[in-house]
């Protein structure tokens, strides 16, 4: 009995944003007469919240900013006036389906054409793509699109077949229906937030190139958000042409993408929520400033300062505002654990002095290799026809002064960059050119010399990351599975956390973290995608001699079970770790031995190591 009466408590508490938004929506429509609200501004507000659901998960959870939503909204909003009025069908459920199908093909095109481009550059192919929509309408297709005068006639909402169906002719009627189409779409948006995908499209929002790295096609999740954001906005324009009975040509409008980049900035973006207020708040506020007499034309001005001071009091939005006073208010403050004690003890004495014996030369088979590797820049040449081989359960170090080409070889181990010429081979296969996605789902991950993290996630987020690409390959759009409940994945997350010492803590946001506890955590998402083999670009750089003593410490449980390959200029940990060392100079392979051959290499000291003390750091 316990359990049947806990089970609608969890259920409420899993859908309680759902509860809370269908409470406010029922009980709207007794408030709308005492604030002078009508139902027509009401389903337009709900109308651009379905609107901007899209756009959030777009823009608010992956961070593009598309200023091309309009032509998504217009082309579903016309293909679903233009099916009602042929008429190809009276019903406005295979209408609204047809508009928000075309939206979605239309996303596949642009998305394919416009994300191959970031940043500003991305903005600017969709803002492009929507004016190019919108020329489209009123003259080659205006035959069709009525041009500039729109689609006037179209019918009152038929919804359903035979018996089961109803026609809505009266607002209040279409209020409801938009109430149950807003729910849905808010539940599925939601879901989509909560899934494997959305915990991916977060990371991606915070630094993609590293999202790639661990093993995820970007690129694809890109596009499929997209299309998503597409179909949305495909849906709430079919909505609008019932909404008012004539699909107006300003669905293609510039005005219309920037009102619903105004509308979500105001409300908080990456909230879902947002856009809807964001909209009632703008929507609310047109109304009421164009009726107000001796206002006149000064509405707009007044409009925009209303703007200005809501972005610049909340700065995350109205919603986004009240989601962090009330972490503030009622969070508790995480305790300390004993990393990051441990962080602000005094420096200890000297770091860990070198092996006393090397072990002995690994024997297995050889698992990386490289054939006549070559990188040039114009006429430089940054890594110049080097040959390496890398065995099994090997711990092999690259060293060399500055600019001796480490790092340009490095990046080619792990597809980062393409070599001039020259072959790359995991296990026998070449690997050349693959890109570091594909190369990271062989079984070889990198990690970075500068910390590529996720900083407003949580250490349990950025793991989960990279085990998701080990668990779910480079691309599946599990969109309906709840991330947080998956028992494989959260082993993952904990073995990874453990395995970097970092199990106590794994709900501090990333941001958070004392220097060495990044560090470990970068090596930690490396280690997460469980690669075969382990490229780490200068582990230490930057740690305190304390810092770096655990760190090799941890290298060495790590290098158990993993084929290891390290760039450093500490040689206190590249003695104390490596069975073998490569040392490049001026793009060249100049040695390739045991550590200790490598110290008394007289080639070696005169391009290196110099006169160096043994254990002093270069």
């Amino acid at each position: 009995m316990t359990a049947l009466a806990a089970r609608p408590a969890a259920l409420a508490r899993r859908f309680a944003p759902e509860i809370a938004l269908i409470g406010v929506l029922a009980v709207l429509p007794a408030i709308l007469p005492h604030i002078g609200g009508t139902y027509d501004i009401a389903n337009r507000i709900l109308d651009w919240g379905l609107f901007g659901l899209g756009f959030d998960l777009l823009f608010g959870f992956t961070g593009l900013l598309s200023f091309g939503q309009a032509a998504f909204y217009g082309a579903g909003g016309f293909v679903a006036a233009y099916v009602l009025i042929a008429p190809f069908t009276n019903n406005a459920v295979v209408a609204l389906i047809a508009g928000t199908i075309a939206a979605a093909i239309f996303g596949v095109v642009i998305g394919y054409l416009s994300l191959r481009r970031t940043g500003i550059y991305f903005a600017m192919l969709t803002l492009a793509f929507g004016e190019m929509f919108f020329f489209l309408d009123i003259s080659p297709l205006a035959q069709w699109t009525g041009g500039e005068n729109g689609v006037a006639g179209v019918p009152e909402p038929h919804l359903g077949f035979g018996i089961f169906s109803i026609d809505i002719n009266d607002p209040s009627g279409l209020y409801w229906l938009l109430v149950v189409i807003f729910v849905v779409g808010f539940w599925f948006a939601r879901r989509i937030v909560a899934s494997p995908f959305g915990a991916v499209l977060r990371a991606i929002r915070e630094n993609g190139a590293r999202v790639a790295a661990v093993g995820h096609d970007v690129p694809k999740y890109k596009l499929t958000v997209f299309v998503i954001a597409a179909a949305y906005a495909g849906l709430a324009g079919g909505l609008l042409g019932l909404l008012q009975g004539y699909m107006p040509p300003d669905a293609f409008y510039l005005d219309t993408s920037g009102q619903l980049v105004v509308q979500t900035i105001i409300g908080g973006a990456g909230t879902l929520i947002g856009p809807l207020v964001g909209a009632a708040v703008w929507l609310y506020l047109y109304t009421l400033l164009q009726n107000i007499a001796g206002i006149g034309a000064l509405w707009k001005m007044i409009l925009g300062i209303i703007f200005v001071l809501l972005v610049t009091i909340f700065r995350r939005g109205l919603c986004g505002g009240a989601v962090v006073l009330w972490r503030r208010l009622f969070a508790r403050p995480a305790p300390v654990s004993a990393s990051v004690a441990a962080s602000v003890e005094p420096t200890r004495a000297a770091p860990e002095p070198r092996r006393s014996a090397q072990r002995p030369p690994p024997t297995g088979p050889v698992v990386l290799a490289t054939r006549n590797l070559t990188k040039r820049y114009g006429g430089l040449t940054a890594v110049d026809d080097v040959s390496f081989e890398l065995r099994e359960g090997e711990i092999r170090a690259v060293i060399g002064p500055n600019g001796a080409g480490k790092s340009t070889f490095f990046n080619m181990l792990a597809n980062v960059i393409p070599p001039t010429s020259g072959t790359i081979e995991f296990k026998g296969d070449n690997i050349t050119g693959l890109g570091a996605t594909l190369v990271c789902q062989r079984g070889i991950s990198k990690s970075f010399q500068i910390n590529q993290i996720f900083p407003s996630l949580t250490v349990r987020d950025n793991l989960r990351i990279a085990v998701l690409a080990r668990a779910y390959g480079k691309f599946r759009p599990a969109m309906l599975r709840a991330v947080d409940r998956d028992g494989t994945i959260n082993a993952g997350i904990e073995a990874a956390a453990a395995s970097v010492q970092l199990a106590e803590r794994l709900d501090t946001p990333a941001a958070e973290l004392a220097y060495g506890e990044k560090r470990r955590l970068e090596i930690g998402l490396a280690l997460a995608t469980r690669p075969q083999i382990l490229l780490l670009d200068e582990p230490t750089a930057g740690m305190s001699p304390a810092e770096r003593v655990d760190t090799v410490r941890l290298l060495r449980r790590i290098a158990s079970g993993v084929t290891i390959v390290i760039v450093e200029h500490d040689m206190d940990v590249v003695f104390g770790l490596a069975d073998r060392i490569t040392v490049l100079f001026n793009g060249h392979k100049i040695a390739e031995d045991t550590p200790d051959a490598i110290q008394a290499n007289p080639d070696v000291r005169a391009a290196y190591l110099g006169s160096q003390a043994a254990h002093e750091p270069a």
